[in-house]
């Protein structure tokens, strides 16, 4: 998942990138709402993680901008503000969720799956496909049974696969998904993750197929 992170103070913003890196999640960090402006213009992105009070404005201004643009990107809203009204008024403004700072980093991350997880209509962690059951809680993907361990990258792409079976995936598109405009990114960064992912499938029906000039996409073997 690729994330937005709206914050000024940069050893914060450093310490939740480093975090949500650690996830596998592509995390690209605004210090301003002009410098969350551009990366939204630039990208598109799973989840928006924004502060309220910000040099150049109220990050519940550029929300209510965001919501009225059809902003469909889920928000979840961070600050140091506690009082319910503050929380209402976020919530009200267009926010999915909202947490109060200090946090402690497990609850983020918590908040962050949950979020998603509404967002994509998805109750429970587990996803299935053919024989192959993929929970992304525990980051373990179970062939026929069998229970296989996934890295980050992995889980990640398979988080993507699996979201869109069928569907062909370009390159470009799982680059954007999984790193941030920081990372560097190698030009077969995403041939390698995908030949993991697919030892990782070994012996199941499901197979990632490449096709070629365009991309990947999740299929079935008939039994």
């Amino acid at each position: 998942m690729r994330f937005l992170l709206v914050e000024d103070n940069r050893d914060l913003a450093a310490s939740v990138k480093a975090r949500l890196s650690m996830d596998g999640h592509g995390v690209d960090v605004a210090h301003s709402l002009a410098e969350a402006g551009d990366c939204l213009q630039a990208a598109s992105y799973d989840l928006i993680l924004l502060d309220i009070m910000l040099p150049d404005g109220d990050g519940r201004d550029f929300l209510a901008r965001h919501r009225k643009a059809e902003g469909a990107t889920p928000v979840i809203v961070m600050t140091a503000r506690s009082a319910v009204s503050d929380r209402v008024d976020a919530l009200d403004t267009g926010a999915d969720d909202y947490i109060t700072k200090p946090f402690d980093f497990a609850e983020l991350e918590a908040r962050c799956r949950a979020v998603l997880r509404r967002r994509g209509g998805v109750a429970q962690a587990t996803r299935t496909f053919a024989d192959l059951v993929f929970d992304q809680m525990a980051a373990t993907l179970a062939v026929a049974g069998d229970l296989r361990d996934l890295r980050t990258r992995e889980m990640r792409l398979m988080e993507l696969f699996i979201a869109a079976p069928g569907r062909i995936l370009s390159k470009e598109h799982l680059v954007d998904r999984l790193f941030s405009f920081s990372e560097p990114v190698s030009d077969n960064a995403i041939e390698v993750y995908v030949g993991r992912l697919r030892k990782k499938m070994l012996g199941s029906r499901a197979r990632i197929e490449t096709v070629r000039g365009l991309g990947y996409r999740l299929t079935e073997t008939p039994e």
